[in-house]
């Protein structure tokens, strides 16, 4: 995801600042990665550099001043480019599961990379158990909803990967290390 589109877009709403955008970012991308304060910052001056969005009133709110920032006409016709925009699938595909797979059969042994495997395995079901649990509680707002949905479907590509990995391990040994 681009920082500067959401921003963007969470400026498309109305005026915020800086620390408005933050904790907008968080409530409406709720399993998303934290943006930094830095990096709103730092992102906000380019998108201001780029002409799409522009400063308006300073305000005080019992401490610094923080700086209103809106989206420009440019700024909404590049997030409405963005949003219409097809996201390909990668052409590659990290998956760091699978190299540290290979680098134990590399360097230990087919019993080291199966007991990764177990031991990640029930790391994807705890972590699939608390996105469940999350998803569950009646309290729980949509957007949580389905960013727990969204979790739970790649932790369960996980879990397949794992135990096909795990049916492999002795072929995939004996062809890492013949």
């Amino acid at each position: 995801m681009s920082a500067g589109h959401a921003l963007l877009g969470l400026l498309a709403e109305g005026e915020r600042h800086g620390y408005d955008l933050r904790r907008q970012y968080l409530r409406r991308f709720p399993s998303a990665k934290p943006l930094a304060a830095a990096q709103i910052y730092a992102t906000l001056d380019r998108l201001l550099r780029d002409g799409l969005v522009v400063t308006g009133a300073t305000e005080r709110v019992g401490g610094p001043d923080r700086t209103v920032f809106a989206v420009t006409g440019p700024g909404r016709a590049e997030l409405d480019r963005w949003l219409s925009e097809v996201e390909m699938p990668s052409e590659y595909v990290v998956n760091l599961l699978s190299m540290k797979v290979t680098l134990a059969l590399l360097v230990a042994d087919q019993q080291a990379a199966a007991d990764f495997l177990r031991r990640q395995r029930e790391a994807h079901l705890a972590s699939m158990r608390e996105h469940t649990r999350v998803k569950s509680d009646p309290d729980t707002d949509l957007l949580r909803v389905i960013a727990a949905d969204y979790a739970i479907n790649h932790l369960d590509a996980d879990l397949r990967w794992i135990e096909t990995t795990l049916q492999r391990v002795t072929e995939l040994a004996e062809e890492i290390r013949p």
